[in-house]
């Protein structure tokens, strides 16, 4: 038994991969933000920094200046000197501020170690020349201070120049930053440039991985789910719904199989329960057609059997008296005859009506439409009431048809007996068959009353009727109705109205070939 996966895990792994996927671009985004502004943050350091070494440089190229001056004069002063060297300690001091007032990462452009350790051996160049100064103002409380002053600037002079070349490599260092700045940062912006790539196209693959799972857990499901509901409401009970998520969308297909099973069966019991009531009652309204034609045909069986009787009778007497000569042979001949033709037609008569009381067989043949016809309207000549009319049947080709000989005679009677009610002494029933498109097509007009458009909308209805009450069940053309819906036709009925006649319609399938076993062979057109 395979393990159940509810959604709830489902759209949990939907939402850690969506996780996942915002980690990965957030990552790879803060990464070329942080990149930038680090390399941001150490050109604007650089560039404070660089005035502060300019300045720092033309205070050396002043203090150089008025050391030489002082010491080119006869009369040497030093304070010019002094007051340089505070203003290039005071240079020297802010450069030193501005090295340390950032704390910067390892990217090589915020490297200072090499400005630091230069400004400390300018610290220590400018601390040996104030120590110098100050050992000669010391010493010259006992000697000519001209000369003492002329020796400071001497000892001091070596120092000055190594101060000068101090603070010319200041800039130098920033300008091999710069010069290196190019290619590291090269290597730096196509290391993010694979880096946002690859996070790209991994965020890409985790947004179709989401967009595909879920299409098979939600949406693909849900129309599954949909469009059996809509085979099923439509009345597609043998439809299935498959769905193979193992989650709760299962569990719903699994349901709707089982109600949808239950409605089959339960569909199946009642066409089941309704095809037997409607062949009880198919069986009683044959039954009581037979007793409606036995009624009719009674005095058409009389007659033969009351001639039959004469005949007899005759018979008997001319036996008592019979004489041996040629012409009473003959008579008694004639007379036989006449009691085998006569005894022949009522025979013919009750079988012909005990062949319409039987169901037959469930199993449809191959029938002939108009020899059908033919059979019943011969049977509803021998009915007395419906003397006068005339059922006209067209001549033409046949048509084979695959029915229930049995259940299509009881249409064919229906329709011609209510055709027969609604004309009048005079009237005619006009019947032709047709043929085409793998249909054929029976055609039952009459000259009639007619009926109103109420009328037709009901006509098939179940114990829908004109007739006064006791003469009718309203049952008849309901059977007719579902005799032909069973047999794959349909029936139709038209009127322009009453006094204009009525026409009906029925159409059904023609015989395929391979399914002709049997036919009822075709019957001129005749009139009862």
């Amino acid at each position: 038994m395979p393990r159940r996966r509810a959604i709830r895990e489902k759209l949990l792994l939907g939402a850690l991969l969506l996780g996942v996927m915002v980690v990965v671009l957030s990552a790879s985004g803060f990464l070329g933000i942080y990149s930038y502004r680090r390399l941001v943050r150490g050109l604007s350091c650089r560039a404070a920094e660089l005035p502060l070494a300019s300045e720092l440089g033309e205070c050396v190229g002043m203090l150089r200046l008025a050391h030489a001056r002082a010491l080119s004069s006869e009369a040497p002063d030093a304070s010019a000197f002094l007051s340089g060297m505070r203003a290039t300690e005071a240079a020297l001091e802010a450069y030193r501020q501005e090295l340390a007032a950032f704390e910067l990462d390892d990217f090589r452009l915020a490297d200072r170690t090499h400005e630091a350790r230069t400004a400390q051996r300018i610290s220590d160049c400018l601390a040996t020349i104030d120590s110098i100064s100050h050992q000669h103002a010391t010493d010259s409380e006992s000697i000519d201070a001209v000369t003492t002053r002329r020796g400071m600037l001497l000892a001091v002079a070596p120092h000055l120049d190594a101060l000068a070349s101090l603070t010319a490599e200041l800039p130098s260092f920033l300008q091999e930053r710069l010069h290196d700045l190019s290619s590291e940062v090269r290597t730096r912006y196509r290391t993010l440039i694979i880096t946002t790539w690859t996070a790209a196209i991994a965020a890409a693959c985790l947004l179709t991985a989401i967009a595909v799972l879920t299409y098979r857990w939600v949406f693909k499901p849900l129309r599954m789910l949909g469009h059996g509901s809509r085979r099923v409401a439509s009345g597609d009970f043998s439809f299935r719904i498959q769905v193979d998520t193992k989650d709760e969308m299962a569990e719903l297909a699994g349901a709707l199989n089982d109600m949808t099973e239950r409605f089959q069966a339960i569909r199946d019991d009642l066409d089941r329960q309704v095809q037997e009531r409607t062949r009880e009652v198919i069986r009683s309204e044959q039954l009581a057609s037979v007793g409606f034609l036995a009624a009719g045909v009674a005095h058409e069986i009389n007659n033969p059997l009351a001639s039959i009787a004469m005949c007899a009778e005759s018979l008997e007497g001319r036996f008592n008296e019979l004489a041996a000569d040629d012409a009473d042979a003959t008579i008694v001949r004639r007379y036989l005859a006449l009691i085998q033709s006569e005894a022949f037609r009522c025979k013919g008569i009750t079988e012909k009506l005990l062949d319409f009381s039987r169901l037959g067989e469930v199993r449809r043949q191959a029938t002939a439409l108009a020899a059908l016809v033919a059979d019943v309207s011969e049977m509803l000549r021998h009915v007395g009431r419906f003397a006068g009319r005339t059922i006209e049947i067209e001549e033409g080709p046949d048509a084979l048809v695959m029915v229930n000989p049995q259940e299509i005679k009881q249409v064919v009677l229906n329709l011609l007996v209510n055709a027969l009610d609604s004309i009048e002494e005079s009237g005619h029933v006009r019947v032709s068959v047709r043929q085409s498109a793998g249909e054929a097509t029976l055609i039952l007009a009459d000259d009639g009353c007619g009926m109103t458009q109420e009328v037709l909308e009901h006509l098939f209805e179940p114990f829908f009727t004109r007739r006064r009450v006791g003469q009718g069940t309203g049952l008849g053309l309901s059977i007719v109705h579902r005799i032909v819906a069973d047999h794959g036709g349909r029936i139709q009925a038209a009127s322009d109205g009453p006094g204009t006649g009525a026409t009906f319609r029925v159409t059904l399938p023609l015989a395929r070939v391979g399914e002709v076993d049997m036919a009822i062979p075709s019957v001129p057109g005749r009139a009862a």
